[in-house]
């Protein structure tokens, strides 16, 4: 189970294809699948950059966690190659990091004396 819905995944991709569970015909299921893999994929991605679990949220999940979560598994839908060439990517203000660096749990390796 994940955090954030297929249906909403789906609404933030808005994407009228995967909307229609009939437009696809036989591939709404793979389809489906697919999502809920990046969605899965993402919040594990998420979970280990705050270093927490993200079950320690529940049941009431932050928004702009949700938002961190269905950025990444938009990302990992429309690049789904490990390397992009001949384009040029920046890092737009509000994105990911910047959504769960106040819930990150700093490790420094340092232990108080």
């Amino acid at each position: 189970m994940t955090i954030v819905t297929l249906s909403l995944f789906k609404a933030h991709l808005g994407t009228d294809d995967l909307l229609d569970e009939n437009a696809l015909g036989n591939l709404a299921s793979g389809t489906d699948e697919l999502l809920q893999h990046y969605l899965k994929a993402a919040e594990a991605w998420a979970s280990g950059y705050l270093g927490l679990p993200l079950s320690d949220f529940e049941p009431d999940v932050p928004g702009d966690i949700e938002q961190a979560i269905l950025q990444m598994a938009a990302h990992l839908y429309q690049n789904r190659e490990a390397v992009l060439v001949g384009v040029n990517a920046y890092d737009l203000p509000f994105g990911i990091d910047d959504y769960l660096r106040k819930y990150r749990r700093e490790v420094t390796g340092r232990v108080a004396e």
